[in-house]
C-alpha cells in the first residue's frame, strides 16, 4: 500500500537510486523517457515483460499530426516514418450513406493528415533510441513493481525480479502501466466513467482498393467502424458493436466475416483478405478525479480511457508524455523538488480539462451516431452537412481531431 513513511529496511538491502522512476515501458512510458534525454535527471523504467515481449504486441494505432511531430523533436520519427501508413483524406459517412464530409490536406495546407503505425514499429524504435541514446535511462524488465511507500522527502518502490525484492530510492514515481494500473490502485486514486454497452472487434486486413491512403470513419446504429490504412495494401479494422454480436462476428468462419465485412464496409476497400487475428475488447470511459499525489503521476490510460471512435486514445498518452517531461525538465533546470505537489500540480491543471474535453467528444460521437431515434439521425446530419459547408468549422475539428488545438507543448511545436 502507499504510505505516508518510508518504514524501515534491513540494512542488507541495497537500494538502488534515481531521480524518477516509470512504471510501464509501453510506447507512452518509453516517450515520456525519451523526451527526458536532456533533461539532466536519472531514469529508471520499470517494465513487467522483457523489451521484446512488450514490442510484440499486435495492434496499430493512428497517429495525429501533433503526434508526429513530438516524435518528430524526439529524434525517433525518421526511424518510424518509412514503415508506417499515411492518410491525406479522412472520409465521415453515417450510416449507409455515401460519405458525408471529406477532410483534405487543403484544408490544413499539411503533407498528411495523420498516420498509422504498428505496435512493434513504435516501441521497437523508442527502444532502440533509449539504448543507444540516452544514456541517463536504465531498465529493470521483467519486473513487477509489489509497492510504493512515499515519505516528504523521497519514495521507495519495492519491485520483484526473478523473485527476489529490490528497492529503489526516487524523487518520483510515474504510472504509465495502463487502464488497470497498479500504481493508481496503490495511491487509491479513484476512477469515474462507465463502461459502455458496446466491444471493439480488432484485426488487420488486406484489400485491393486502387487508393491507400484514406481514413474512414464509418457510423452505422450498431456502433463507429474505424478503417486506418497501413502499407502494401494493408489496413487495420476496429468495429465497435453491442458485446454478443461483436464476440459472435470475432468467432465467424473466416470467410463469413470477410462476407459481413464486406456488405457493412460497401465494397470501398474491393476484395478483403484477413492478415491477423481478430481482437476483442471492451470500450470503457474513465478520468481519474486526480493525476497526481505527492512524487506520484499518472499519464496515458492510467489516468484516463476513452472510446476509439476517432483514435484519440493513445495519442492522449503521448501529449501526457510530452507535457509532463516539459514540465518536469523545467522544475529540474530551476533545482526544484520534481516530486513536489505545486510542480505536478501544473501537470494535472494542463491535461486534465483538456483530456476531459477529447473523452467527452468521443463519448458525444458515439452517442449520437450509434442509434436510429428519428431526431438524432436529423440533428446528426444536420451537423454533418454545416461542418461539411461551413469552412471555419470544418477546419476546428480537423484541428481539434488531430491535435492542433489547445495548448501546445514545446516538443510539438514548430
Amino acid at each position: 500500500m502507499l504510505l505516508e513513511q518510508i518504514q524501515s529496511r534491513p540494512q542488507n538491502h541495497n537500494f538502488l537510486e534515481s531521480d524518477l522512476v516509470i512504471v510501464g515501458g509501453g510506447i507512452v512510458g518509453a516517450t515520456l523517457a525519451s523526451a527526458l534525454k536532456d533533461s539532466g535527471l536519472k531514469i529508471i523504467i520499470i517494465e513487467a515483460k522483457t523489451l521484446a515481449s512488450a514490442a510484440a504486441k499486435q495492434q496499430a494505432y493512428a497517429f495525429s499530426l501533433l503526434s508526429s511531430r513530438i516524435y518528430q523533436k524526439i529524434g525517433v520519427w525518421d526511424e518510424i516514418f518509412p514503415y508506417i501508413g499515411k492518410f491525406s483524406q479522412i472520409d465521415l459517412s453515417d450510416g449507409d450513406r455515401i460519405s458525408a464530409v471529406k477532410f483534405n490536406t487543403q484544408d490544413l495546407d499539411t503533407e498528411h493528415l495523420g498516420y498509422v503505425a504498428q505496435h512493434n514499429i513504435v516501441l521497437t524504435a523508442l527502444q532502440n533510441y533509449l539504448n543507444t541514446d540516452c544514456p541517463n535511462v536504465s531498465w529493470l524488465c521483467p519486473a513487477e513493481v509489489i509497492d510504493v511507500e512515499i515519505n516528504n522527502s523521497a519514495a521507495t518502490v519495492e519491485v520483484k525480479i526473478d523473485g527476489k525484492s529490490q528497492f529503489i530510492k526516487t524523487n518520483l514515481v510515474i504510472g504509465a502501466d495502463g487502464a488497470r494500473s497498479r500504481l493508481r490502485a496503490l495511491a487509491k486514486i479513484k476512477t469515474h466513467g462507465w463502461k459502455y454497452w458496446q466491444s471493439c472487434v480488432a484485426f488487420t486486413v488486406k484489400h485491393t482498393a486502387p487508393q491507400n491512403d484514406i481514413a474512414f470513419e464509418k457510423f452505422h446504429a450498431t456502433g463507429p467502424m474505424g478503417i486506418l490504412p497501413l502499407p502494401e495494401n494493408h489496413c487495420q479494422i476496429v468495429w465497435t458493436n453491442p458485446h454478443g454480436r461483436a464476440k459472435a462476428l470475432q468467432q465467424l468462419e473466416a470467410t463469413q466475416f470477410l462476407a459481413e465485412l464486406q456488405r457493412h464496409t460497401g465494397g470501398v476497400l474491393g476484395n478483403l483478405q484477413l492478415t491477423s487475428d481478430r481482437f476483442l475488447f471492451p470500450v470503457q470511459l474513465m478520468q481519474c478525479d486526480r493525476y497526481i499525489e505527492r512524487r506520484l503521476a499518472l499519464v496515458g490510460d492510467a489516468a484516463h480511457c476513452c472510446h476509439p471512435v476517432g483514435g484519440q486514445g493513445l495519442n492522449l498518452g503521448i501529449r501526457d508524455a510530452a507535457t509532463l517531461a516539459e514540465i518536469l525538465t523545467v522544475a529540474s533546470q530551476q533545482g526544484r523538488d520534481i516530486g513536489d505537489r505545486q510542480v505536478l500540480k501544473r501537470y494535472q491543471n494542463w491535461r486534465k480539462l483538456e483530456n476531459l474535453a477529447v473523452l467527452g467528444f468521443t463519448d458525444l460521437l458515439d452517442r449520437m451516431f450509434s442509434n436510429n431515434w428519428l431526431p438524432i439521425v436529423i440533428i446528426r446530419r444536420s451537423g454533418l452537412w454545416l461542418m461539411n459547408n461551413v469552412k471555419p468549422l470544418k477546419v476546428f475539428a480537423l484541428k481539434f481531431m488531430t491535435g492542433l488545438t489547445g495548448k501546445t507543448p514545446q516538443l510539438a511545436q514548430r
